[in-house]
């Protein structure tokens, strides 16, 4: 069994900060990066309202950048994940996906959180095949064709907004007669000539098959009970995340959505010498 005097648990910019203050520190903290080191940053093309960076920077850079500064501070970031914790007792026990125990006096974390689903059937028949929760990762592979986005918070317009320098037209699927997302970003929707906004619509099909995949969807007016299809070859799901919190097993106190409750304004949880940061 190892031990330690701080576990990091997750990447991204919460972790890695906490690895830059714990390392400066001489906390000599072990990071676990998780199922998507270096955070949800890295499904980000350009980030311009981050001080530091004048003309944008990707988010695979800065997130390097990022680690690059926790390890000179001397945390440990090992690949992996932390499958289970035991939060009965200090010191903490966590264990990794490789059966390794950790014993850790301080545990801050860090696991953020992962894309939302509608809950489709044909939602999950075809992802991977014309339904992705990521335009970044994807979006190449619908070159000037026609695609669709859900959501009306600022990751869906920036999913659109990215998917309009690749495509031919973009819908974009928004239950309310608004958008909830920034200002900026929702100049950037309605001023976009390629994006088209679908309000007050929900998805009820997203059509397709294994042979040729996405083909289109079917959605429905919640205002007026309309029913009406789109022709799209590809589908981007950006309605909001789910907290990575399942491991915890109930063991500290969690908001209705499953996020981490802390002392505000600190980051301390409900369990003494546990903290959260990020998305978490």
């Amino acid at each position: 069994m190892e031990k330690t005097r701080c576990l990091i648990i997750g990447s991204g910019p919460a972790g890695y900060t906490a690895g830059i203050y714990t390392g400066r520190a001489d906390l000599k903290p072990i990071l676990y990066e998780g199922l998507q080191p270096n955070g949800q940053l890295t499904m980000t093309t350009e980030i311009e309202n981050f001080p530091g960076y004048p003309e944008g920077v990707s988010g695979n850079d800065m997130m390097a950048d990022i680690r690059k500064q926790a390890q000179r501070f001397g945390a440990d970031i090992r690949s992996g994940l932390i499958k289970r914790v035991d939060l009965s007792s200090r010191p903490f026990h966590a264990f990794d996906d490789e059966g390794n125990e950790i014993e850790a006096e301080t545990i801050i974390i860090a696991t953020g959180a992962t894309a939302r689903w509608l809950g489709l059937d044909s939602e999950k028949r075809l992802y991977g095949q014309g339904v992705s929760a990521c335009a970044t990762c994807d979006g190449f592979f619908y070159k000037n064709l026609d695609v669709a986005v859900v959501g009306g918070g600022d990751t869906a317009c920036e999913e659109a907004n990215y998917l309009s320098t690749l495509c031919h037209k973009v819908y974009q699927i928004v239950r309310r007669d608004e958008l909830r997302a920034s200002k900026a970003m929702q100049h950037k929707v309605l001023n976009n000539p390629k994006i088209e906004v679908l309000w007050n619509s929900v998805t009820e099909e997203i059509c397709g098959d294994d042979m040729d995949g996405v083909t289109g969807a079917n959605l429905k007016n919640v205002k007026t009970g309309e029913k009406y299809h789109i022709d799209v070859a590809g589908f981007f799901v950006a309605i909001g995340h789910q907290p990575q919190t399942e491991f915890l097993n109930g063991q500290i106190e969690l908001d209705n959505e499953g996020y981490i409750k802390v002392q505000n304004p600190s980051s301390a949880t409900s369990v003494e010498g546990v903290f959260a940061a990020g998305d978490v």
